[in-house]
C-alpha cells in the first residue's frame, strides 16, 4: 500500500512539473526587434518559392531536414543545411551570422505538418529577422511542384 501511494505521488510531481514546464515554456517572448516570437510564422506554397528563385530573388532557404533524409537525397537547389538542434548557435556563424536581417528566409523539413521548419522560422524571428516563411508542405511538396534541387555537397 504504501509503495503504491508513493508510486501514485511521484506521478503526480512529474505531471505537475511536465505542466509548469509546457506553460513557461510556451510564453510569448518579445525580442529585441520587437517581434514577438509566440506568433505563428506565415508560410509560402512551393509554386510561389518556385517562381521566386526562378525570378533571381535574394531568398536564403535553410534544410532542417533530419540528417538520414538529408544524406538519402537531394536538397533544393541553393539551400543551406543546419541541424534544427543546432541552428540557434549556428546564427552567432558565417553564413548566417552575415545575413541581412531583413533577407527573405524559408524554412523546410519533411515532417508531416511542418513542425521542425515552423521551429527553425521561429528561431529565425526570434534572432530579428522581419521577412521568415515556412515552405507549406516541405520538402515532399517541393518535389511535387518540380522544383529544382541538387546533390549535396560530398564531405
Amino acid at each position: 500500500m504504501c509503495r503504491k501511494k508513493l508510486f501514485l505521488n511521484m506521478i503526480l510531481a512529474i505531471s505537475c512539473a511536465a505542466l509548469l514546464v509546457c506553460l513557461l515554456g510556451f510564453r510569448p517572448v518579445v525580442t529585441e526587434a520587437g517581434q514577438n516570437s509566440a506568433a505563428p510564422p506565415e508560410f509560402i506554397t512551393a509554386q510561389q518559392l518556385k517562381e521566386k528563385l526562378a525570378g533571381d530573388q535574394a531568398i536564403t532557404v535553410i534544410d532542417v531536414r533530419d540528417t538520414k533524409t538529408y544524406i538519402s537525397s537531394p536538397k533544393i537547389k541553393g539551400s543551406l543545411y543546419f541541424k534544427l538542434r543546432r541552428l540557434s548557435y549556428r546564427l552567432t556563424m558565417p553564413p548566417l551570422k552575415d545575413l541581412p536581417r531583413d533577407r527573405e528566409v524559408v524554412t523546410y523539413c519533411s515532417c508531416p505538418h511542418d513542425e521542425a521548419s515552423i521551429h527553425a522560422a521561429q528561431i529565425f524571428l526570434e534572432a530579428g529577422f522581419k521577412h521568415v516563411r515556412v515552405l507549406q508542405g516541405g520538402w515532399q511538396m517541393w518535389l511535387k511542384v518540380d522544383g529544382p534541387t541538387e546533390s549535396r555537397p560530398r564531405a
